[in-house]
């Protein structure tokens, strides 16, 4: 079963998160290996925040080494890439060579397959990369990272990264895929705001049907699943108060 966290609000889900993310990088770094801390990032505007928020303890980031769940394919200084929002909002302050961007400026299918290549160098070789957290949001129609509905990356189960396209919006993404998605050790959904109730009643409910809701299909092998939520985005959920990190 998931963790469900619902916090009174927005800033709250954003400051428990943040805690909570520093916290775990913390505590690899005092350990006596070398090993980095491997963060996949979110798109959108809770994330953005977060960012922003974590920019404020530079201290924290030592090992870390920032990836992207998915990328729109534009150029990284294009007002809808990830890579430039999370880069103005914290990671433009870290060491270029443990920023790992998706480079939406090329052709899908090559863009993936060289984000496929850097992941198999940084990690190895293992049947699938093992973040230490993964960052996610969910759409109102019940997509995640850019796994939307009825699109073909939904059905992969042998590559890393996939070129997607969404028909819906008449244009491709670049994605990680739902395997590496879900080896991930802590894997985190952020929803805030009353427009993200509908489809959290539907995804959360008891009807399973990751055919329609791709963000069902987010199911971890062997980590941790936490849905942070602000009270807004929660009606009718049970409440669960954030552990203190």
């Amino acid at each position: 079963m998931p963790d469900i966290r619902v916090l009174s609000d927005a800033d709250a889900v954003v400051e428990a998160a943040a805690r909570e993310l520093e916290a775990a990088a913390r505590e690899l770094e005092a350990l006596p290996s070398d090993a980095p801390f491997h963060l996949a990032l979110a798109g959108g505007s809770t994330p953005e925040v977060l960012y922003r928020r974590l920019a404020k303890v530079p201290s924290a980031w030592n090992r870390l080494h920032v990836w992207f769940g998915d990328e729109r394919c534009v150029a990284p200084d294009h007002p809808d890439s990830n890579f430039g929002m999370a880069t103005r909002a914290w990671i433009g302050a870290l060491p270029a060579e443990r920023v790992h961007r998706m480079q939406g400026e090329l052709a899908p299918e090559m863009a993936a397959r060289a984000y496929e290549d850097e992941l198999r160098a940084a990690f190895g070789d293992v049947v699938w990369p093992r973040f230490d957290v993964v960052l996610l949001g969910v759409g109102e129609d019940g997509h995640t990272a850019s796994l939307f509905p009825g699109t073909a990356a939904t059905h992969e189960r042998a590559r890393w990264v996939a070129a997607n396209h969404v028909p819906k919006l008449d244009t491709w993404r670049i994605t990680l895929t739902f395997p590496v998605l879900n080896a991930a050790q802590r894997i985190w959904i952020l929803a805030v705001g009353p427009r993200k109730a509908e489809i959290l009643r539907d995804v959360l409910g008891d009807v399973r049907d990751p055919a329609r809701w791709p963000v069902q299909a987010v199911q971890p092998t062997i980590g941790e699943l936490v849905w942070w939520l602000d009270e807004a985005a929660a009606p009718g959920l049970d409440h669960a108060e954030p552990r203190t990190p």
